[in-house]
């Protein structure tokens, strides 16, 4: 089967990483002759958002859909499935591809009910994170987990996005019983280039969500740290969105770090870059975070945990890398970062590792091979 494809991405949250991974797919996928659309959550995303949805409409031949569906399960998601149900069916779509816990959920449910009004139709599932966050002992996690397991029953194709993500599959839920692949997350060629600070830029600049996952409180302790350990006054922004905003500012502001540390709303990740040579990445928890791939294209220097699949991008044993939740950690990197003029030349990956092994149009080459393979006759479904 080599026909153009209609697909439909299904995932909850029009924000973060998850979002950057369907327009990269939707761009490489409609550039190669495919009709692609995006079903997801009307609740979440703003102004910035919205922009990102001007640039990926020119490449979605079969539109948006965006319906409400809450982060976690609900009375309501029964009227979201049924409305859900009726776009993808008007749809037709060849593949229903979700991404993260309730994008698949949506594309696996409704992706088996058209198959048994005799429908042919791939379903596939990219976690990104996800449910593999949840600790395996935990309750939530025990119900989480148990769910994902149940649900490959009624998945063609599990992708894992970094090898870190495939292990705590393995680990947390099991060895897939299912067609699985691992397709990391890639960047396009636009994306490399130096982007030079600007002349008022800041020490260390931190991008992304605003809540305790991604550490925006780690980066304000290990900022005031860093300036203790440097014995002056530094500046840093945190530039991003979300529920825990006003939470992080009152902490700034107590900590006597309100005049040192700007917050400013979601932007382009290229103007976010311009603020700082520094883009560091506290996070508590990741998959396969962009914002690593986009700074290091952009030969940024790159201080981050070592969590999720952020090794694998950095390298094992990269110096740029501070023990999980540990601010004093993160707070050495940070002061060596700019108290040594050679650390970042001498601790950040080859620009030509990174372009060779995170690449966008790679990553939609093998992700469409899966889905032919999948629905090739006579393929083991």
């Amino acid at each position: 089967m080599t026909e153009p494809l209609r697909i439909l991405h299904c995932f909850r949250s029009p924000v973060g990483g998850i979002f950057r991974h369907v327009r990269d797919l939707a761009e490489e996928q409609s550039k190669a002759g495919h009709q692609v659309g995006i079903l997801c959550d009307s609740l979440t995303g703003g102004a910035h958002e919205d922009r990102l949805f001007d640039d990926v409409m020119p490449f979605l031949g079969l539109g948006v859909t965006r319906l409400p569906i809450r982060r976690h399960i609900s009375l309501s998601d029964a009227t979201t499935l049924w409305e859900s149900y009726k776009t993808i069916k008007s749809l037709r779509p060849d593949v229903l591809h979700g991404h993260g816990a309730k994008g698949g959920l949506l594309a696996r449910i409704i992706g088996s009910v058209l198959r048994v009004n005799r429908y042919r139709v791939a379903r596939l599932y990219t976690a990104h994170g996800g449910s593999l966050h949840f600790p395996r002992r935990s309750l939530q996690g025990l119900l989480v987990h148990s769910l994902e397991r149940l649900l490959e029953l009624v998945t063609d194709g599990l992708i894992f996005i970094c090898d870190f993500e495939r292990q705590a599959y393995e680990r947390k839920i099991g060895k897939p019983r299912t067609r699985a692949a691992l397709i990391y997350n890639g960047i396009s060629e636009r994306d490399f280039g130096v982007i030079p600070a600007r002349s008022d830029s800041v020490h260390f600049v931190y991008i992304g969500m605003l809540r305790d996952l991604k550490g925006p409180d780690l980066f304000v302790e290990a900022f005031a740290k860093t300036e203790r350990r440097i014995g002056r006054p530094l500046s840093a922004l945190m530039i991003g969105d979300g529920p825990d905003r006003d939470k992080y500012r009152s902490m700034m502001i107590e900590s006597g770090l309100g005049r040192r540390i700007g917050l400013l709303p979601a932007m382009r990740v290229r103007e976010a870059f311009a603020l700082s040579q520094n883009v560091v990445v506290p996070s508590r928890a990741e998959a396969m975070p962009y914002i690593v791939l986009e700074a290091l294209a952009a030969e940024k220097t790159v201080i981050a945990t070592r969590v999720g699949g952020i090794p694998e991008a950095l390298g094992e044993n990269s110096a740029a890398l501070a023990a999980p939740g540990d601010a004093d950690d993160l707070s050495r990197i940070m002061a060596a970062a700019i108290a040594e003029p050679q650390w970042a030349r001498q601790a950040m990956p080859d620009i030509g590792t990174i372009r060779s092994a995170f690449s966008a149009s790679k990553m939609a080459r093998d992700t469409v091979s899966l889905y032919y393979t999948i629905l090739a006759p006579g393929a083991d479904r």
